[in-house]
């Protein structure tokens, strides 16, 4: 591949710099003829130079095709999903699991040499042609007028037939318009011409030879060399026994195998279209028929299996040319109506690529999510836990380039145009949207200590937004956020953040948890719930929705975990963020209203209390030290009637300390 990519360089240089010349001569006015003819020349040969990189190149993946279908893998990998049914077919094996990745790489890297150099060949279609055809023009008449009238005076000037047969070639293809003595076709006979006009100068014009006049030619030099035996021992020109001279034989095969490659070098595009076609890769009705099946997975297709190649890769240099391998069904579509003229073909072709397509933008579109996630995360990870991290490297993120593929708006298969930028923007919106909802959906599984780990997320979320934005037409992210809180209403203060925070609030933080006043941390009882809520598993959801890459979503988790245990200021400041000015008041009145209703539910119980309380104690003797005053205490009270009671009567007490002091902690943050 070495020696290929250094081919298509050069070549790619060269052919631009003879562009940039041909440019400038056509800006020119009264430009030299002979600084002219090179110019049109030199983007001639290169043309010709290019027709056959393109044609070796081809004949390269037509040989590796060839060996892969002769040499099947033998032994297929076999991964755990596939340990119950390990049979393969026989397809799969010449083309699945027949390709290594380094082979897949190159078959990609040498088929988007093969269509860059042809679409960039083709584009100069108009331009080039002129050059084409008066360089052409310029080689068929030399010989005619000149080496064919050389030949007339010297070698063929006894022989009567034969020098019919060259002045019959002088008379088809002969532009004497062309030349500058404009003398009439008697005087250019054999007999009639002077040494003065033997040499006939001409100038070259863009007009090519009809295909039928080169057919002509070379039917007439085939008569001329083999006299009328075309199978005679040495090939055409491999036996002078027509009693040519070596040299004359020499000019006649020169311009007999130019005469071929002239109706190439005609057909520009025919010719561009046909050295560029690889749609063989993708023809395999031979397996399908010895297989009895109606048709492969899409795994098995080698344009699908080049796409998915570039997008598990994640190759940099690739993903410019992930929709190369699509080209494929172009060129098989192309060649089954063209060629095979078989409607059945196109239509599998057609239900192939709407499958290919579909699920190239769902993988292209987590590619580049998960991308520009990781490195939201990356960006927002704490930098002193980086740097304390022995393998601190992994949470930096290879950078990857999208900026060709965000600005694809014309992507032609199978003649139709697809708006590749409008579907990547479509599919990135509805991600954002289900990973709101994820996120939220988390949270809801979970208790009110996951709020910092929620905040978090929706951070890494938020600036991940940003970064996209700069390239796609994306949704506001306050507008995909307010959409999946379910507060689009402008009179509308709650959503489902708020819900779920007062939910847990009410029945599991004010019941279940308890304060230490040193570190203003509120902390899970260790006595068991009083009102437990039953609580079902998070359904997990895809790595993307995380934090990007594994690594760095471990990162994370680690430090959420040390959020897990308390409900504290961190807490506090992402419950701020989260609710923001339009929800929070709805909290506070929800806790207010909560801290009334518990009072007043309290003021009976209080009573009834007070009824196992004696009318009156008096000075207790202190004889018996405080142990004694206790247990005499104890005597006189009656609380086990009233046992029910008196922790419903603490807990309510609690419950309000704990909201009150929550609001305490607000009033800190805010």
């Amino acid at each position: 591949m070495g020696t290929i990519r250094a081919e298509h360089d050069d070549f790619s240089i060269r052919f631009a710099s003879a562009m940039n010349q041909m440019i400038t001569l056509k800006s020119s006015d009264g430009a030299d003829n002979d600084w002219s003819r090179d110019i049109k020349g030199n983007m001639y040969d290169t043309v010709v130079e290019g027709f056959q990189l393109l044609s070796r190149w081809t004949g390269r993946i037509w040989e590796q095709c060839a060996w892969k279908f002769s040499r099947p893998c033998k032994e297929p990998p076999i991964s755990d999903s596939q340990q119950d049914s390990a049979t393969f077919f026989d397809y799969e094996k010449v083309v699945r699991w027949n390709y290594t990745a380094e082979e897949r790489r190159a078959l990609l890297e040498l088929i988007g040499y093969i269509k860059s150099i042809g679409l960039m060949m083709q584009h100069c279609d108009t331009l080039v042609s002129e050059a084409l055809w008066e360089t052409i023009h310029m080689e068929v008449q030399d010989f005619v007028q000149d080496k064919l009238d050389t030949m007339l005076r010297t070698t063929f000037r006894k022989k009567k037939d034969l020098s019919r047969i060259l002045s019959d070639m002088r008379t088809l293809s002969a532009d004497w318009m062309a030349n500058t003595s404009k003398a009439d076709p008697e005087q250019h006979s054999l007999h009639q011409e002077t040494e003065e006009m033997r040499q006939s100068t001409f100038y070259p014009r863009p007009v090519a030879p009809t295909a039928a006049q080169i057919h002509c030619l070379q039917f007439l030099i085939c008569e001329l060399v083999s006299g009328g035996n075309l199978r005679k021992p040495g090939g055409l020109f491999g036996n002078s026994s027509s009693g040519i001279p070596v040299e004359d034989l020499k000019q006649l095969e020169t311009f007999f195998y130019k005469l071929s490659f002239f109706l190439h070098i005609l057909d520009f595009t025919a010719t561009i279209g046909t050295l560029t076609d690889l749609g063989f890769l993708w023809f395999r009705e031979f397996y399908l028929e010895s297989s009895r099946v109606i048709q492969f997975p899409i795994e098995c297709s080698l344009p699908w299996m080049l796409v998915d190649h570039v997008i598990e890769s994640q190759d940099a240099g690739l993903l410019e040319s992930i929709l190369i391998p699509l080209d494929l069904y172009n060129d098989s579509a192309q060649h089954a109506l063209t060629y095979l003229k078989q409607r059945f073909l196109y239509d599998e072709i057609e239900a192939e690529v709407d499958l290919s397509f579909d699920l190239l933008v769902q993988k292209l579109n987590e590619v580049i999510f998960t991308y520009y996630k990781s490195c939201a995360a990356s960006t927002l990870l704490d930098s002193s836990f980086t740097y304390a991290c022995d393998d601190g490297e992994k949470y930096f993120v290879k950078p990857l380039r999208f900026d060709a593929i965000f600005k694809l708006r014309r992507v032609m298969i199978l003649g139709r145009t697809i708006d590749l930028r409008s579907l990547i923007t479509q599919r990135m919106n509805k991600l954002f949207r289900e990973n709101i909802d994820f996120l939220l959906e988390r949270f809801e599984y979970g208790d009110l200590c996951g709020v910092v780990e929620l905040q978090q997320l929706l951070d890494i979320l938020e600036l991940t937004h940003q970064s996209i934005s700069r390239f796609l037409e994306l949704d506001s992210y306050s507008l995909m956020i307010s959409e999946m809180q379910e507060n689009l209403s402008l009179v509308s203060y709650s959503s489902r953040i708020s819900s779920q925070i007062w939910n847990e609030m009410q029945t599991d933080f004010l019941p279940n948890f308890i304060l230490c006043n040193t570190t203003q941390r509120f902390v899970r009882s260790l006595k068991g719930a009083h009102h437990s809520s039953q609580r079902s598993d998070a359904s997990t959801g895809k790595p993307y929705f995380y934090c990007g890459s594994h690594d760095l979503t471990m990162a994370y988790q680690g430090l959420a975990g040390l959020y897990r245990d308390f409900f504290g200021i961190p807490h506090m400041f992402a419950v701020v963020k989260l609710l923001g000015s339009r929800s929070l008041p709805g909290i506070i009145r929800a806790l207010l209203d909560h801290i009334s209703s518990k009072i007043t539910a309290m003021v009976p119980k209080v009573t009834g209390l007070q009824e196992a309380l004696p009318k009156s104690i008096g000075l207790l003797s202190f004889d018996g030290g405080i142990a004694g005053c206790q247990k005499i205490i104890h005597e006189i009270l009656t609380w086990e009637a009233k046992s029910d009671v008196k922790v419903e009567v603490l807990h309510d007490l609690k419950e309000i300390g704990s909201a009150l002091y929550w609001m305490s902690l607000l009033d800190i943050v805010l």
